[in-house]
């Protein structure tokens, strides 16, 4: 079989078909659940992407979900929590944020055209050691790019899925700092209990510059977006993949996430 040519919007140094760079990043996700690939799309890709989320981020819902760390509605979170639930589990924390949907994608634009690429889809399957990987069934959450503004935020959380593959593409003038204290979970509760109070020796900002494709355990990572300062928006588009054909998230999630369902087509 023939080498897979690198597609035209990642740099010419990652070959998707290269033996050992999926090995290295095979290996950095099983011992530190995150794998950082610098400068994976083409400064002018990088270009190409950001001009496309500038221009449709008018149409991006905004967002500011109360929550605790395991992503549980703020509902289900009480002011006068009983003594048998944990500190963790009762922590009220705080998201903002806007989202664009993928179907507000163009679809011959630079993202979905790197997203819908079989390469791509292979490439990442490879680098997570799974045997199928799909992508998601979701028509809103497919492909999404969060938009975070001046002030806005991500509070310390965990993912309720066991990867993530994102794309940065602008970051802010100060602030917007991905941090992660990577695998905590299974340190236990008075871990996460003391990194949620501020200890923060197990914590380490990942290098997301413009370009950089990250794949990222976050069921078992917590991680946070430190606050956005300044006029300039940080941009991060989020790829999302599933070992199961055609996943789908939840009308809840949709209506949380993107402010509307779908639109339902006749038979």
């Amino acid at each position: 079989m023939g080498s897979v040519a690198t597609h035209p919007l990642i740099a010419s140094r990652y070959r998707l078909d290269d033996e050992a760079l999926i090995a290295w990043a095979r290996n950095q996700m099983h011992t530190e659940g995150v794998c950082v690939l610098a400068d994976f799309v083409t400064p002018a890709g990088v270009r190409q992407m950001v001009e496309e989320c500038a221009h449709l981020a008018p149409l991006a819902h905004r967002s500011a979900p109360h929550r605790n760390p395991y992503l549980t509605v703020s509902s289900n979170v009480s002011s006068n929590v009983s003594a048998n639930v944990s500190s963790t589990s009762a922590a009220v924390l705080y998201d903002s944020l806007e989202v664009l949907a993928y179907d507000q994608l163009p679809t011959s634009g630079s993202l979905r055209t790197l997203y819908e690429s079989n390469e791509m889809l292979h490439f990442i399957r490879r680098c997570l050691g799974l045997a199928e990987l799909f992508h998601y069934g979701d028509p809103l959450g497919a492909l999404n790019v969060s938009i975070m503004r001046d002030g806005d935020m991500l509070d310390w959380h965990f993912d309720m899925t066991d990867f993530v593959v994102s794309i940065a593409l602008q970051s802010a003038e100060h602030g917007g700092d991905f941090e992660n204290a990577p695998m905590v979970r299974v340190a236990g509760e008075q871990v996460i209990s003391a990194l949620l109070a501020g200890d923060h020796t197990r914590v380490r900002v990942e290098p997301m510059k413009a370009g950089t494709l990250m794949l990222f355990n976050g069921r078992q990572s917590m991680h946070r977006v430190s606050p956005i300062v300044g006029a300039t928006p940080r941009y991060m588009a989020l790829l999302a993949y599933d070992t199961k054909a055609g996943t789908n998230s939840t009308d809840e999630l949709k209506l949380s996430r993107y402010g509307r369902l779908p639109e339902r087509r006749e038979v």
